[in-house]
């Protein structure tokens, strides 16, 4: 793949897309014979940058994975937003650097405030510097493809789409989707969740649970005050729905002649069992996404603060294997929660009874 980096060959998984596989196939099936090609030419160009990257993961997973270089004291954000101006070259032509002052496109301006809002969410609520912890360059590709309705992170960089402006606006005008994306990167850099069944969806999981905390941190929300939606504002108004999944409440984001209806589960009792998406990772990641709702909410005050605290050092915990499911995720966040603030402590409780309230005993 041309924009790889070379610091993340040796365990990266196929690109993370935004928009599910099946969305994509349901307007394949019930959209317009415009609609129907788009979907199809969307699904083409993610096959083909995934076989990329596998193939060149299996030139490349012989060599030892080269050592990240020690983290600045202070960090210091460096982002470079480029235009691949509808073509599908990577990264494309520099339009806005780091420090410049905002360039009048609109999806411009909203990737590079999207990335700073992230950065700056990981630095000052877990002093994280960058997506890997050690000052990582933070850079995004916008007018990627003709009516290219995805968004994407493929270890090296952010990539979105314009949208079709029939179903889907641009891909930047979600923060949530952008701190999505680049949540997947903290997730590659540390767990290394394996993007396949249930370890895949706790991956998904976990980008939807950054990327609604770096927007409750931007709007500074309390928990009981966000809308939990990951995709607000990306779904045109001829949609009958109000964004891509929804963690309040798994399973209602969306229901539409052409989108078809949220099939996302929120209760191990509707867990769904598919070798499609990756084996369901956009699916089945509604039950861990509902759970953290049920802990935020119990918890209360800024979700970032106690909650995003325990989900994270769990991400960071030695136990999180690649290959960790629901049940062990939920325990040791339970564990994290008692190290954190008590055996007894209202945290942990919430944690344990969230995690119960999915079917998840811990």
């Amino acid at each position: 793949m041309p924009c790889r980096h070379p610091r993340h060959a040796a365990h990266r998984h196929s690109i993370f897309c935004i928009l599910p596989p099946y969305v994509l196939d349901q307007i394949a099936q019930n959209g317009t014979p415009q609609q129907r090609d788009m979907a199809l030419r969307t699904k083409a160009v993610d096959g083909t940058f995934r076989s990329l990257r596998l193939a060149s993961q299996a030139a490349k997973g012989a060599l030892p994975a080269p050592h990240a270089m020690a983290a600045p004291v202070t960090p210091t954000q460096r982002r470079s937003i480029y235009s691949a101006a509808q073509t599908e070259s990577l990264p494309g032509t520099l339009v806005r650097a780091e420090g410049q002052p905002a360039s009048g496109d609109v999806a411009v301006d909203e990737a590079y405030d999207g990335l700073g809002a992230t950065f700056d969410f990981f630095a000052k609520a877990y002093e994280r510097n960058s997506i890997d912890d050690a000052g990582l360059p933070l850079q995004a590709t916008v007018h990627f493809g003709v009516d290219y309705n995805n968004a994407f992170w493929n270890s090296v960089q952010m990539v979105f789409g314009d949208g079709d402006g029939e179903l889907f606006n641009r891909f930047t005008v979600s923060l949530d989707v952008i701190g999505h994306e680049l949540a997947h990167g903290v997730t590659e850099d540390e767990a290394k969740l394996q993007y396949f069944n249930q370890s895949g969806a706790l991956n998904e999981s976990i980008s939807d649970v950054f990327g609604s905390l770096i927007k409750q941190y931007r709007l500074q929300q309390k928990a009981e005050e966000a809308d939990w939606l990951i995709g607000a504002g990306l779904l045109t108004a001829k949609v009958k729905g109000v964004a891509l999944r929804s963690m309040k409440d798994p399973g209602s984001a969306f229901d539409d002649p052409v989108l078809g209806k949220d099939p996302q589960p929120k209760h191990m009792d509707q867990f769904v069992h598919t070798f499609e998406d990756n084996g369901g990772v956009h699916l089945n990641s509604g039950i861990p996404n509902h759970a953290f709702y049920l802990a935020a909410v119990k918890i209360g005050g800024f979700a970032w603060e106690r909650a995003g605290r325990i989900w994270y050092d769990t991400l960071r915990d030695a136990r999180i294997k690649p290959n960790t499911g629901f049940k062990r995720f939920a325990s040791v966040t339970a564990d994290v929660a008692q190290r954190l603030y008590g055996a007894d402590s209202p945290e942990r409780k919430a944690v344990v009874e969230a995690w119960a309230g999915v079917g998840i005993r811990v």
